[in-house]
């Protein structure tokens, strides 16, 4: 039991790193942005190559990996979405998978990531932390302190700077915000920075704990970030991260209890198809539609 409620709230965890930036994306362009996988992988093989070259350690590789995924957030819009915001909804969404197919490709070639996965051994320098029954590593340790780090600094922005004042009014209208007088660019600039880069730090910790970097290392995280998005409501912070852990809960409950009964990566659809039969707007947010 206390292994099961450790390994949910790792997994919670790292499900909320990946879904908050994929949710501050949706909540302010409504494009499903399916790339959010590749920035994931990019900033996992950022993060490997800063500390396999530079003398540095964990940290400041993660830190690196972050402002790499955050600026490749921001030429992603620019590159991308800025162009097709007005078109029909399934434009944004053809340029997103183009542009997810296009990063993993070059992540396969042999001069980056290559075919097969790379080992990222990395110490984190932090103590095994033992409370009660619950042990948590070092590495599943700093998943739990980004965590509460990055989660507070989006709560800090969302709610107590101009820049969320920003946010939420384009989320709700962005031509009308617009006509106020609000920096559209710099703003969505802004979150897609922010989004992508959490985006990078989940993919430097997931490669951590389990000791593997790929050019597909983010393609099953990133449907379970949708599931978890859709759960929380489209377009909630909140929601996103409270549908991490129900999520991861299941997930590993099920799988725990059940043997190999059900397949975990297919339990969290068959989550999401059952709360949505009775909540179809999530837990949080908006309808499904």
């Amino acid at each position: 039991m206390a292994e099961t409620i450790t390994n949910i709230v790792v997994t919670g965890c790292l499900y909320t790193l990946i879904a908050m930036g994929l949710t501050m994306v949706y909540g302010m362009l409504r494009v499903l942005h399916i790339v959010h996988a590749g920035v994931f992988a990019v900033g996992a093989a950022v993060g490997l190559v800063v500390f396999q070259t530079l003398p540095v350690g964990f940290w400041p590789a993660l830190f690196a990996a972050m402002l790499a995924s955050g600026a490749l957030g921001v030429a992603i819009y620019h590159i991308g979405y800025r162009w097709v915001l007005d078109a029909p909804r399934g434009t944004p969404l053809l340029v997103s998978i183009g542009l997810f197919i296009t990063l993993q490709s070059l992540l396969e070639k042999p001069f980056l990531l290559g075919a097969y996965a790379s080992a990222f051994d990395a110490p984190v320098g932090l103590p095994r932390v033992q409370l009660g029954a619950l042990a948590f590593t070092p590495a599943q340790i700093a998943i739990v302190l980004s965590t509460v780090a990055a989660s507070g600094v989006v709560w800090l922005v969302l709610n107590r700077t101009r820049l969320g004042l920003s946010w939420r009014a384009l989320s709700e209208d962005m031509n009308m915000a617009r006509s106020l007088g609000v920096a559209t660019q710099r703003a969505v600039a802004l979150n897609m920075f922010l989004g992508s880069a959490m985006a990078g730090m989940a993919g430097v910790l997931v490669a951590v704990y389990e000791n593997a970097v790929s050019a597909h290392m983010g393609e099953v995280v990133a449907y379970k970030a949708f599931v978890v998005v859709v759960l929380g409501g489209l377009g909630s912070v909140l929601g996103a991260a409270i549908a991490a852990f129900v999520l991861a809960a299941f997930e590993i409950g099920i799988s725990t209890y059940l043997g190999g009964l059900f397949p975990r990566d297919a339990i969290g659809f068959a989550v999401l198809i059952v709360i949505l039969l009775f909540m179809p707007t999530g837990l949080l947010g908006r309808r499904f539609d």
